[in-house]
């Protein structure tokens, strides 16, 4: 298999996917927020043990309703919690819904009893937001930091540029599907799982170049690439795919708040291979080019 450098490409696609969500997003279709970050309300209800709830009546009924966006989880040891997460309802009318809405439900779980209740308020949420962001940055600058003393400054520059291009891909696809993707503090989890999971690819071929480039140091940065990757490719495709069975299997068959983390696990692990194999080694190849002509002209002065 011959590997070259279409990296001019990739960079072109995904500044594609990042155009389009950001066209959505000024148009008023960004990322669609749950509770967690827009604020809202959380409501339990509880069935007898011998009860178990059936989500699509429960959904039935919400739809009935007309109050906007929620989800339904079904949770507790014998699947007889409903935990209604309402992000369109107010303070002031979460009551009137809350009774209308065991009114509705009565006709088919008589004896769905209120449980507990509990707010998000939208300052909470953008404190959230805040520190999700902020975690994600420490998380670059310290990769940055580990990568530059294990390998180089540009080997540490090229893995975080691949960091944020496999952020930036994650949040363009939440936009772009934000009709079945709400972000929640499980997109968090995910986010930072997969800046973890992206910068170990990005390490393995990265050391492979290391060691490429000290038997030949005279071949051209690009072409240390080239077979680096090509050497990796093994690997590469052995761990993806076992990740990604595990991964869509929690997808498929998870509940609600199990799919919500899934999905942008399922974006990301296939943004961070692809990153980490057609543009991370090329940006360093680039990088370490440049280096190189200012060491040249640097003697010829």
């Amino acid at each position: 298999m011959v590997i070259k450098n279409r990296s001019k490409i990739c960079l072109i696609i995904s500044a594609a996917i990042i155009v389009v969500a950001l066209f959505l997003t000024i148009i008023g279709s960004g990322i669609n927020m749950g509770i967690d970050f827009a604020g809202g309300q959380s409501v339990v209800y509880k069935l007898t043990k011998d009860t178990a709830a059936d989500k699509a009546s429960v959904e039935k009924v919400l739809d009935e309703m007309n109050i906007g966006s929620y989800t339904v989880t079904v949770q507790g040891s014998y699947s007889n919690e409903v935990n209604l997460r309402l992000r369109d309802v107010s303070e002031d009318d979460i009551e009137t819904v809350m009774n209308d809405f065991q009114s509705r439900i009565a006709e088919k779980y008589p004896d769905a009893a209120f449980d507990s209740r509990s707010s998000v308020g939208p300052v909470a949420g953008a404190a959230l937001l805040k520190n999700a962001i902020f975690s994600v940055l420490i998380a670059s600058v310290l990769m940055l930091i580990y990568i530059a003393i294990r390998f180089d400054l540009n080997s540490g520059l090229a893995a975080v540029f691949g960091l944020v291009h496999d952020v930036l891909i994650m949040l363009s696809f939440m936009v772009i599907f934000r009709s079945i993707i709400q972000m929640n503090s499980s997109f968090i989890a995910a986010a930072l799982t997969i800046v973890g999971y992206s910068i170990n690819n990005t390490i393995v071929i990265f050391d492979r170049i290391r060691e490429n480039a000290k038997k030949m140091p005279t071949v051209a940065r690009e072409e240390v690439a080239n077979i680096s990757v090509k050497e990796s490719l093994g690997r590469t495709i052995c761990t993806t795919i076992t990740t990604l069975i595990t991964i869509v299997a929690l997808c498929i068959l998870g509940v609600a708040s199990i799919r919500e983390f899934a999905l942008p696990i399922i974006v990301g692990i296939l943004s961070g291979v692809y990153s980490a194999n057609m543009i991370n080694p090329y940006v360093w190849a680039t990088l370490e080019e440049k280096r190189r002509a200012r060491k040249a002209a640097a003697k010829k002065a």
